[in-house]
């Protein structure tokens, strides 16, 4: 059968690779071993990308041949060719070349996990149907071994038309030269002639564009009548002519009755897979490992849980503990370096442009990289071992009673540690509404940076009393945590019932054999993230904190400047040793203080104060909120230097500056019901730059991180005028 001219994107006007002679599409089952033997296959040599219009990834590898160069694409995870999600949807239109702008695939490569041919072979003898050269390697080969299952290759290539089969074992390699160099000719092979398994729907497909002129492929047509109509299947229901919607009822029933498609689809091709399992597959003796054992434990509900929370604690320790020298190290060599370059440029704006806007921009972007790097090792780790899916397995309940699944659990716990790297965990959710709903919510958890901003306000303001045997001050601490929790389930909740209102698709999910993770595997997975965070979140962040800087610094005053000098001749005059530093070291922090307060960032400061006068803010305060957004680590910077304390403001002295700050009137500006305001207001705001950028990144879109913003920014206003109102 040749293969017919697509209606929607004719093939001719489809981009193809230039670099490659062949383009090959990586399929398979969620946690078949696909994304494994694609990064065995091809190392290094991969590009990632997303396919236009989507937040769906695109990963692109080269497969060198002595003789050939091929590009695979690896698809991301679907059961069947009847999309549940966003992912699932753009893999099965990849392969159906049914998505503008992407080249239709040359051939396929199937990816099969041994160990679980029931649901592997589901979705194969749908890819035999779509008339395209296929090749199926049989990954876990060595686990389907060690089981004692046989499976006779050689009768199950028989089974799906002649096409090739090879046992591969993708975390050693083993198997893979001949899988290479069948790849290699895979394009020039013809597409396997496969009997229809379901000869009534082939029939009712044929049937029903019998009077189109040009007949489009029989798969396609079926897929329209099992998934029914759609944006995918827009074209075929054009081509059908005016009363297409009529046509294809009728048609259905006459394959369907009253029968959902999808479960009639099931029951037919189920029961082709038994048939084929028969034949070509041979249990062993059953024989119960420690392994079984060990997983049959974890699964259930009361040691699986308690066995969450104990990996859940480690990872948490890990982000937040173990990430901190490196961090420490980054944030010390980039003052070092501003400091190098202070002195070497000496003052003026040239120096402060790259010492406090270029090199503190970079090193806000950079310092996150050691949480990012720790965490996604972590979710790889748990991800390739099998115990991800567990995890989501064990949550989903109670997840769902707030309108999540149990796959938000590991990106809100990471959020805890920082928002951006828990926002990119979320890419393990499949169903874009509740990933949206946790990308939502993840900024409310209670990251590190909130904690400087805590420290200072609860040591000055807080009595350090016992309430019981608990500290009062820890009690606090324990409740702007516990506030972050609440605001941010309730806001997924929100969302859930509101604008990501909603079906939601069932939570089908296949637990997989605990295995060892493939190192080769972890390691492209982890260097492809920390690429992405640093080329799309880290231009946002490095862009914004130069606005910042430009705003803090300019314009400079003449008269400040020189008034400045003066004191500093006054000061050498009079003091020497200690004492001159001490002097100095006061003046240039009154200069700084006076120089902000006159420069845009002053200003702003001041023009906005009277909106804040309901939080009992004054004209500081809001300077130091608007030059905590790109992060909101820097407020402590600001507070000092507004403050003239200096930048590296030491935490007993700023205290006594802040209870000691006066509103014109002489009331004071830091009282209880103000400071209670403001820790509200830090644990709801977004002030996070690179939290904003990541939102854009991972929701391709700058109607999310807007609303975030928008959204979380009146939540900590009325929260705080409240506070200040009611105390």
């Amino acid at each position: 059968m040749t293969k017919a001219k697509e209606i929607r994107v004719p093939l001719n006007q489809i981009a193809t690779s230039r670099r490659a002679d062949a383009s090959i599409a990586v399929v398979g089952n969620p946690n078949s071993g696909k994304s494994t033997l694609f990064n065995r296959l091809t190392g290094l040599r991969q590009r990632v990308g997303n396919y236009p219009g989507v937040t769906v990834e695109r990963h692109v590898g080269t497969l060198k041949l002595a003789d050939a160069s091929i590009e695979l694409v690896d698809l991301p995870g679907t059961h069947a060719l009847s999309a549940h999600s966003d992912e699932e949807r753009i893999a099965i239109d990849v392969i159906m070349a049914r998505l503008p702008g992407v080249a239709a695939p040359d051939g396929i490569l199937a990816v099969v996990d041994a160990t679980n041919l029931y649901q592997g072979l589901y979705l194969v003898q749908q890819l035999l149907e779509l008339e395209l050269p296929l090749v199926v390697a049989l990954t876990m080969s060595d686990a389907a071994e060690a089981g004692g299952v046989e499976i006779d290759v050689a009768r199950l290539s028989e089974w799906l038309a002649g096409t090739p089969v090879f046992p591969v074992v993708a975390t050693t390699g083993r198997g893979l030269e001949p899988l290479r160099a069948a790849l290699g000719k895979l394009k020039a092979q013809p597409a396997p002639v496969f009997a229809p398994v379901w000869p009534e729907l082939a029939a009712a497909a044929d049937d029903l564009f019998a009077e189109v002129e040009q007949k489009p492929r029989r798969a396609d047509i079926e897929r329209l009548l099992i998934d029914g109509p759609g944006a995918s299947n827009q074209a075929l229901l054009e081509a059908l002519g005016a009363d297409a919607g009529q046509k294809l009822r009728k048609a259905q029933d006459r394959v369907f009755g009253i029968d959902p498609p999808l479960a009639a689809e099931a029951r037919v091709r189920y029961q082709w897979v038994r048939k084929v399992l028969a034949d070509i597959q041979t249990e062993g003796r059953s024989l119960i490992s420690w392994k079984t054992r060990l997983t049959g434990f974890l699964n259930r509900p009361v040691p699986g849980t308690i066995g969450l929370f104990l990996v859940m604690a480690i990872v948490f320790q890990a982000v937040f503990a173990w990430a901190t020298p490196m961090m420490d190290l980054i944030d010390g060599t980039a003052a070092t370096l501003g400091g190098m370059v202070a002195n070497g440029l000496g003052d003026g704006a040239l120096s402060s442009l790259v010492a406090d806007g270029v090199i503190a921009g970079v090193g806000s972007v950079v310092i996150f990289l050691p949480q990012i790097i720790i965490l996604f090792l972590f979710i790889i780790l748990l991800e390739d071992s099998g115990y991800l899916a567990r995890a989501a397995y064990l949550m989903d309940r109670a997840m769902r009673s707030v309108g999540l699944s149990g796959q938000s659990i590991i990106p809100m716990i990471s959020s805890f540690a920082c928002a951006v790297p828990g926002i990119m965990a979320t890419r393990v959710i499949p169903n874009r509404r509740d990933r949206i709903a946790t990308i939502m919510a993840a900024p409310f958890m209670t990251c590190s940076a909130r904690l400087p901003v805590y420290a200072l306000l609860i040591a000055a303001f807080v009595p350090a009393e016992t309430v019981g045997f608990l500290n009062l001050q820890g009690l606090v601490l324990f409740g702007l945590y516990m506030f972050g929790i609440v605001m941010g389930i309730l806001t997924a909740f929100l969302m859930r019932q509101t604008a990501l209102r909603g079906p939601k698709p069932p939570f089908a999910l296949m637990l997989p054999e605990f295995r060892r993770p493939n190192l080769q595997t972890v390691f492209i997975q982890l260097l492809g993230r920390v690429k992405v965070f640093l080329r799309r979140a880290g231009t946002v962040i490095f862009t914004v904190a130069v606005i910042v800087w430009a705003l803090a610094y300019f314009p400079r005053s003449g008269e400040l400047e020189l008034q400045a000098a003066t004191e500093y001749a006054q000061a050498e005059s009079m003091y020497a040793g200690p004492a001159l530093e001490t002097a100095l070291a006061d003046i240039d922090n009154r200069a700084a203080a006076a120089q902000l307060e006159q420069s845009w960032l002053g200003r702003a400061g001041k023009f906005v104060a009277p909106a804040f006068v309901p939080l009992g803010w004054d004209w500081r305060v809001s300077a130091a909120v608007i030059a905590g957004f790109p992060a909101r680590e820097v407020v402590i910077a600001v507070l000092g230097t507004v403050y003239a304390v200096g930048d590296e403001a030491d935490e007993a002295t700023l205290s006594q500056r802040l209870k000691a700050s006066r509103h014109p009137d002489g009331s004071p500006v830091f009282t209880f019901p103000m400071v209670v305001g403001l820790l509200i207001f830090y644990a709801c705001c977004l002030q996070c730059a690179a939290t904003l950028a990541v939102i854009r990144r991972e929701t391709n879109s700058w109607r999310w991180p807007v609303f975030a913003w928008c959204y979380m920014t009146t939540i900590g206003y009325l929260g705080a005028m409240l506070a200040y109102q009611l105390l």
